[in-house]
Parts: C-alpha cells; structure tokens; sequence
C-alpha cells in the first residue's frame, strides 16, 4: 500500500507542469471527483506570433467535445503541442465550470523566433555561402535546442571535410531588442584549427608491389608533398575506407586474387600531421586455366576464345576478364559482339569451376535470347533545338536490329553539334522481353552556344609602309561580332520565332567586324547549312569578306587644281575583296567518319604604294578550288578525350602560265602575279588519348588527363618554275598563329609558342613547313556554361625555303604551360607561357635561347596546321 501511494505522488509531480498552480487549475479537481464535462469554449492566451486556431486544431479539443477530468485527452493535447517545438511552456487551465460545460484556456510561451544569422571566426566568404545553402535558415523560424544542434553539427561536418578535424563551432543566441516580439539572432563562431593532413602512408607486409604503386591506387588519401600543388593531402577517414578497397584489385590484377588488407591504424605524428599503416596478406599468385562456353548457338567457342584473349597460363586478372566479357572501352568484348548484333538480352557470367594449385578455370553460362528490335525513339530535354535537327543524327533507327555501337556513335554526333552539355546526355533504352522489341530515350541538355564578340586587342606592327625603313602600329584593334551556331532561317519571318532569334535549325550565322579607325578595317560574313534540302548531310557554305589596310589613312582620290578627281600619290594601302561558296558530304567509306569539303574561292587585292610583296602597286586575282578529305572520330568538340583526327587537304588555281604562252621568265611582277597560280597541300594528324580513368561519381565530374599528339605538314608548290613560289599563301611561323590583322592578309600563320610572332619563317614567308606538338591536359571543370583545363605542352617546328634545305628534325624547340577557358558567348579563349630552346637568326633579339613568352590564343587551334 505505501509502494503504490509513493506510484501515484510521483505520476503526479511528473504532471504538474502540465498544469496550473493555482486552486482553479484542472490539477487540483483532479484530486477531488473525475467528471465529465462539455467542452463550451477554448480560449488561447501567449500566442502572439502563432495563429490561434491552428494551435486550437493541433490541440485536437473541439467545442462541444465531451471530455473526462481527469483524463488523457488534456495530456494528449500537452504532447501533441509540444511535438511542434514552437513553445517553452504548455499549460491547459480550467477557466469555468458551468454545470457540466467546462471553459478551458491554453495558456503558451512561444519559442523566439529567428531574426538573422552571421558567420564569426575562420570563415572565409565563399564558406559561408556554401553554409548558408547547407543549413538554410530562414527568417522567422522558430529556434529550438534541436536547431542550434543541427546547425553545430553541420558546420563542423562541413570543415571535417575539408580537413580541419579539430574546429571548434559554438552558437550565441542574442535577442533582438528592436523587434517587438519574441526573436532572437544567432552568431555562428567557428575556430577551425589547423587542417590535418596525411604525412606518410606506410604498407606493412607487401612484397610483389612496391609501396609507392600501393599508394597511387589510393585516390583520396594521399600523402601531403610541397611539390604536388594538385593533392592536398587531407585525411578523412571516410575517404581511407573508400580507398582501401583499391589495394585488393591492385593485387587482383597481378594475380593476387586472395589478398586483402588485414587492418589499417592512423596515429598522430605531429599536432596536423597523421601517418597511416596499412597492413597487407598477400596470399598465392594465381593464373588462369581453361575456358568453357555453355548457352552459345551464335558463335562458337573457338570464335568467342578469340574475341576473350585470354590464353591458359596468363597472370589472374579478375578486372581484365570482367573487361573481356562486357565492359572493354574499346568495344572489342563478348557483350559488344552480340550487342551490335541486336542480342539486347544477352547475359554472360563467369563461373570458377575448378582451382588446382594455382590455376583456376572457368565456365562462362551464357544467355543469348531473341535479337530485339527498335520499336521508338524519343527525345527529352531539347527545349530550344528542333526535334528533326536531332533526329537526323540519330543512328538507331525504328524497325532496325538493336546496335550498341549506334548508341555510341550517336552520343557522339550530338554532342560535336556544340548545343547539349556531354557531361548530361544519357539514354535509356527500355527492353520489351514478349515482342522482343527496344525503346530508346536520349536525354540532351541544352547549353549556351552563340556567341558574341566584343573586344579591344593589339594589332602588332606592320613593316609594310610606302616610306622604307619606317613602322606604323596598328595599336588597339576593335572587334565587334556575332555567332549564332542554332540559326533558322526558316523561322525568320515568324513573328513569334524571335526570343531574341530564331533558332533551333542547327544553322551557323556569323558577322563580324574589326577596325582602328582608318589604319584598318575588316568585315565578313558567313553561313552555313548543315543539312542541304533536309534530306542527307550534305553541307552548304558561303561567306564573303573586305579587308582594308591604309598606312598613311589617305583617301584613295583627290581633286587636282582643275577640279578633275585622281589618284591620290600620298596613299599607301592594301585592299583585299573575297568570297566562298563551299559544299561539304559526309562519306560511308572508307568508314562513316569520313567527310570531304569541296569549296571555290576568291581574293581580288589591290596595293597601292603598299611594300608588302614582291610589288607595291598593282592588282592580283587568286581564283583557287580547295579539296579537304577528312577522317574525325573526336568525342567532344571542346574537351576531347578520345578519338583522332586526319585531315588532307589540296588547294589549287588554274595553271595560267601553263595556258596563256606568255614567257613568264621576262615578264615584271605587276605582270606575272596579276593572276596567281599555286598548287598547296597540307597533312595534319591528331590524337587524344585518355591517360587516366576516373569515373563519374553521382553529380560529380569525371576529370581524366588526357594527352594530345599532332603532327602536321604543310607545302606550297609551283606549276612553272620561270613563276617560282607565289608571294601570296607562304607559311609565317612564331607565336600563337593569332597575330593581329596579319591573320587577313594572304598568308598563313602557324603558331609556335615560345618564339615571337612570324620570327621562325624567313620575313617574306616560306613554301614548306612542319610542326610537332604535344599537350598533357587536365580539366578544372566541364561546367558547359564554363569549361576550363590546364595544359603543359611540347612543341617544335620550322619553315623552310626549299626541299635542298628541308631537314623535318632540324626545328625549333619550344615547352611551357596554359590555360584554356570556353565560355559560350565568347568561344575558347587562352593564355600560354612558353619557353623557346633554341637561337633565331635574325634582327629578333631576346627570342628563343630559353627566353619565355606569353601567347592569347582565340579558338581552339594554333594556326591551321
């Protein structure tokens, strides 16, 4: 009896915040009868900021409700209002009794109420936006223990992984005395501490792998060192575990099928330095045995060995036959042989059947299923660019067998179209198993892709001036132009197709203008139709161009003394007036990545006191048939990671001194160039090659270095040596291959970084040349709406005046750094600092000899070669 008497004191001590202290309360009837009452009224008292019917509904009491007193609905009402965090104190008090109709009152403390937040202590400006997004306070929200908890652990999460283990997070509340209800500001302190990086990672118990291979397989947690600015060494013991994984297939490649890491131990070697011990079971180097096909009626096994080549007696590598079977990059495996021939059912396991010693065999159960068909093709998420400009792209067609390979060739065509982001295109292809049939979904994203031009850039100097031995600089060149790569001249005279343009056709429209006033001007305009008449891809382009070089910014006319207009003496200039109309088709052989462009072009050039050529005064006509036959299986436009491109090219004038029977040995240059003849030819070849394989994490980017090779060779030849080599399109060799208005005159420039620019060719330009590069590329990001990657680069290469001399290994050698930066509106934009190695002869002084040199760079090419 006096157990269950100190039961009930305490049930009811443990009740009494519940209620009132005072003799009305529902607490001291309680102690005398349990009635039953109507509820007649509910008052609500305290709640200044919270709508009172709301807290009357979360109650759950309800006007004419009948309740007992005592009784669990007045704690149920307790509970339910406190589940909601939003008051310091809950009281249900008895207002009235009338008869059996009982008055309550609700009595509440509100919590405050958050008026604003900042940031103290180690908190640089972009940590504290990342932070303001993670925690996302908002104005006016309750602020409760559960709150300053969540917002603790967060911001000192957020600083562990960045590597500061040690930060310190504390949280002050300060009442806000303006406000006239209850709020309150938070002051977020952090003191981060000192990061904690890795010192060393040692391996104990490796005896075939050295330590220093063991830790490159470690991708997050490397050691820190001064001279690997792009590791920084942190420790999380999060990404050790993710790490310690990679240490198994490392030994698994080797034939170690059996090793494993026995433990790891990280410990303190300095107050931010820790040193982690990994040790190693190594266990038995194992081979592989025979194989054996079980469910193949396609091929047979002889056929299937063939295409695994894996022989009896090789080193165990679980990864490589994984890669055999169905997941080799190149598309050489036993998946991709009955993908691309419709087998979408097809599965393949392999089975050990049988360990001896240290052989393993295996069988390889195979399902091969009916061969599907594509049944629809849909697109999603091309909100700007039309469906058929994509669906003429596509290479999986409805009513075709399935082909993996089209799949892949396919992403490959829309993204070298330049409007959808690589980096998000997916398909989906969805397997009907009863009809046998495949839907395909290919998701694109749209990207910015026109471009706009707005600039002010150095022109350089020109030597070309009608008084000898004198210079005039260009100085600041103007530019202003537009691109618009997703043009639609179709849409133009649709009212409604212009926001701001009308677009989505895959048309190319492009104006542009330069100028510093008088010295120089330049205009063109091009267009290009990808698709000819819709039906094949078939290309058409047309552009037309005036160039105006005026050394001394006289006007081309006069009036003399007699009122009769003539030429003006004083001029000096050089006037340049030209067209294109070019047809481009894509080829099915020798394969489908072939395509020749076929174009006519035209420069008419008027010099006029201008000693730039062999002639001052006078006129030229360069009438030339330009052929380009090329083989570009690139994977992206912008940062390509695979793939190669070759490209030869002829572009040839009419052989006019070979037709006309002048003798062309006696005839003066105004003569002999009035119309020029040359015949020119032009071999490039370039590789990238992915060197890493990292792969995509969920939302994250797949950075690969990724090494790019080209070589490239360049002639320009005579039909009559009484002609010789034409004055107009030499090859000028130095610099970055941009430099300034020379790139319009009729000349080609190619780029080679280290060196001033034109300073490797003779000053008159030379017939052949050759150019060697190499660049080693890293991406710091492939956010389409800005992509950017650094590069170090090797390059050499010379001109030469004729084949006596021509030596392809006697070159100028060159080796520096740079940065690429694509941003939509502007297109590939970059800087190069570059060191040449060997002397220039010539008036050049303090170029090559190990001098270095920054290069700008505008487009994603040095040069045409």
């Amino acid at each position: 009896m006096t157990k269950r008497l100190h039961s009930i004191f305490i049930l009811l001590v443990l009740c009494s915040p519940f209620f009132s202290q005072n003799s009305d309360s529902l607490f001291v009837d309680a102690l005398k009868n349990k009635k039953k009452y109507r509820i007649a009224a509910i008052k609500i008292e305290g709640a200044n900021n919270t709508d009172k019917g709301v807290i009357s509904l979360l109650s759950g009491l309800t006007k004419g409700e009948e309740i007992s007193v005592p009784g669990d609905k007045i704690s149920d009402v307790i509970k339910k209002l406190w589940k909601q965090a939003m008051f310091e104190d809950i009281q249900v008090l008895q207002d009235k009794v009338v008869g059996s109709d009982i008055y309550l009152t609700i009595k509440v403390i509100e919590r405050p109420r958050l008026s604003n937040f900042k940031f103290k202590g180690d908190v640089k400006k972009s940590d504290a936006d990342d932070l303001r997004t993670k925690i996302h306070l908002l104005k006016e929200r309750v602020v409760t223990d559960y709150m300053i908890g969540t917002i603790k652990n967060t911001v000192r999460d957020f600083y562990i992984d960045k590597g500061y283990y040690f930060n310190k997070v504390d949280i002050t509340q300060v009442r806000d005395t303006v406000a006239k209800s209850p709020h309150i500001s938070l002051v977020i302190k952090v003191t981060k501490g000192r990061k904690v990086k890795i010192a060393d990672v040692n391996f104990i118990g490796n005896t075939v792998i050295d330590s220093w291979k063991l830790r490159r397989s470690l991708e997050d947690s490397k050691q820190v060192r001064w001279y690997n600015p792009f590791n920084s060494g942190k420790y999380l013991e999060e990404n050790l575990q993710k790490d310690l994984p990679a240490i198994a297939t490392k030994y698994s490649s080797k034939g170690y099928r059996d090793a494993r890491v026995v433990k790891d131990s990280v410990h303190f070697v300095s107050p931010n330095r820790v040193a982690v011990d990994i040790y190693i079971e190594e266990g038995h180097k194992y081979f592989f045995g025979d194989f054996k096909w079980f469910g193949n009626t396609k091929y047979r096994g002889g056929q299937l060995d063939t295409i695994l080549g894996i022989q009896a007696g090789e080193v165990y590598d679980q990864s490589k036959l994984e890669q055999k079977l169905y997941m080799n990059p190149n598309g050489f495996d036993i998946s991709s042989l009955y993908l691309d021939d419709g087998y979408l059912f097809f599965q393949a396991h392999e089975q050990e059947s049988n360990i001896h010693n240290d052989t393993i065999d295996f069988d390889i159960m195979m399902y091969e299923g009916k061969q599907a068909t594509i049944n629809k093709i849909t697109i999603k998420g091309n909100d700007k660019t039309n469906d058929h400009v994509i669906y003429r792209e596509i290479r999986t067609k409805p009513g075709q067998l399935f082909r993996r390979s089209d799949i892949i060739r396919t992403n490959r065509e829309l993204a070298q179209l330049g409007y959808f982001d690589p980096e998000k295109m997916n398909v989906i292809p969805t397997p009907n198993a009863a009809d046998g049939t495949v839907d395909i979904e290919y998701i694109v994203e749209e990207k910015p892709s026109d471009q706009i031009e707005l600039s002010g850039g150095w022109g350089g100097r020109s030597v070309y001036n009608s008084t000898p031995g004198t210079q005039r600089g260009l100085g600041i060149i103007f530019t202003l132009g537009v691109t618009f790569n997703n043009f639609s001249t179709k849409n133009m005279f649709k009212k409604e197709a212009w926001r701001p343009l009308p677009t989505g056709d895959g048309q190319r429209l492009s104006i542009r203008a330069q100028t510093n006033g008088v010295y120089y001007q330049s205009y063109n305009c091009s267009f290009t139709e990808p698709w000819l008449g819709g039906k094949k891809p078939n290309s058409l382009s047309v552009s037309a161009f005036h160039t105006l070089f005026n050394n001394t910014a006289q006007s081309k006319y006069i009036v003399d003394e007699n009122g009769v207009k003539v030429s003006n003496p004083a001029r000096s200039s050089m006037s340049i007036l030209g067209g294109s109309l070019g047809l481009g088709r894509r080829l099915k052989w020798p394969d489908n990545y072939f395509s020749m462009f076929t174009s006519l072009n035209y420069q008419y050039y008027e010099l006029i006191n201008y000693g730039a050529f062999i002639f001052s005064t006078g006129y030229a006509n360069d009438l030339n048939l330009h052929l380009n036959l090329s083989r570009n299986s690139v994977d992206a436009p912008i940062y390509p990671k695979q793939g190669s491109n070759f490209v030869f090219s002829g572009q040839f004038t009419p052989p006019y001194s070979l037709m006309n029977g002048k003798d062309y040995k006696y005839l003066p240059p105004t003569e002999k160039y009035k119309y020029i003849e040359y015949q020119k030819y032009k071999i490039t070849a370039e590789w990238f090659t992915q060197l890493t394989n990292k792969k995509k994490a969920e939302g994250a980017e797949a950075r690969n270095l990724v090494l790019r090779t080209k070589v490239g060779f360049g002639y320009l030849a005579y039909y009559n040596k009484d002609v010789g080599y034409s004055p107009f399109e030499r090859f000028y060799m130095g610099g970055s291959g941009i430099s300034g208005f020379q790139n319009f005159v009729a000349r080609e420039i190619i780029g080679l970084r280290g060196y001033q620019d034109n300073s490797v060719s003779s000053p008159v330009g030379d017939p052949i040349v050759s150019r060697y590069t190499m660049e080693l590329r890293y991406p710091v990001t492939l956010n389409p709406q800005a992509t950017i990657f650094i590069l170090g680069f090797a390059e050499a290469g010379n001109t030469w005046a004729s084949f006596k001399t021509y030596n392809p290994f006697q070159v100028k050698r060159s080796a520096g750094v740079g940065l690429r930066v694509f941003l939509p509106m502007f297109g590939l934009l970059g800087i190069d600092y570059g060191w040449g190695f060997d002397n220039i002869n010539g008036p050049n002084t303090g170029n090559g000899n190990g001098k270095g040199q920054f290069h700008f760079t505008i487009g994603g090419t040095l040069g045409e070669l």
